[in-house]
């Protein structure tokens, strides 16, 4: 069978610009829902193929943003029909005017798995698991004592990942995207403290070494005032009120009906 030919970076870089652009203008409610989509409008605003267009709508569909309706075409779907746990539609969020709201979202979901997965992994993780679970802590604690701020969340979304990973619970595990996402999230959109907090660099030891010796309930309970910790740097902005979500036709999107 012969294989299809594999797109071009540039046409690659182009399916993922109008991807973007898409995604974020349903996620930030420029596009509402029930907004039409027509292919025609989208190659000519964007200056693409059809075969693009469809493939980006494919995907969307698939994140559950659009879905074609019979004798309407193509709409957008309301926000209870998208994909929550989507790292691409939590990027779009964070990227909105809701972005608050979803950075609550993902902080008590955090603070809901997380510590469960912490005490798990104290239980259930190999001794290789727990060996890399004590060197990113440790690199951890380099990174935060320098301010190498970009190295240090790095491996702070490695170290959160080998939890999830370490805790056996194949759910858990799959929610290492989302933690990635609101980590990086955080440094994005300016969300990070000035300095690195000494304490937060020890919560991560203390989390490490109680996996290690294998202590669930110190491991569970490290956790949970690790990401408590989290959710006090943020809460400041639970009680903002969120920008207006109503949009004017900013000329960036084709016409929709």
């Amino acid at each position: 069978m012969t294989k299809a030919p594999e797109a071009s970076p540039a046409a690659s870089r182009r399916h993922t610009e109008v991807l973007d652009a898409l995604g974020a203008a349903i996620c930030s409610g420029e596009l509402a829902p029930s907004s039409v989509l027509l292919s025609d409008e989208l190659e000519a605003r964007f200056k693409v193929s059809r075969t693009l267009v469809r493939e980006v709508l494919r995907v969307l569909s698939s994140l559950g943003l659009i879905a074609p309706r019979r004798r309407t075409g193509t709409v957008v779907l309301p926000e209870s029909e998208w994909d929550a746990f989507s790292p691409q539609v939590i990027r779009w969020k964070l990227a909105s005017p809701h972005r608050v709201a979803q950075l609550q979202e993902l902080t008590e979901l955090r603070r809901a798995v997380e510590p469960l997965a912490a005490q798990l992994a104290a239980e259930r993780a190999g001794d290789a698991a727990r060996a890399e679970i004590v060197r990113l802590s440790a690199a951890m604690w380099a990174a935060g004592t320098t301010e190498n701020t970009e190295e240090f969340v790095e491996l702070d979304i490695a170290f959160h990942h080998a939890v999830l990973a370490a805790s056996g619970n194949g759910m858990f595990g799959k929610l290492n995207r989302v933690t990635e996402e609101v980590l990086a999230g955080r440094v994005h959109h300016g969300l990070m403290p000035p300095h690195l907090d000494r304490s937060a660099l020890e919560g991560h030891l203390e989390v490490a070494a109680a996996i290690q010796r294998g202590d669930g309930p110190a491991a569970r309970a490290g956790m949970e005032r690790l990401v408590v910790r989290s959710v006090n740097e943020m809460s400041h902005l639970w009680t903002r009120p969120e920008p207006s979500t109503e949009t004017q036709p900013s000329g960036n999107m084709p016409e929709v009906r």
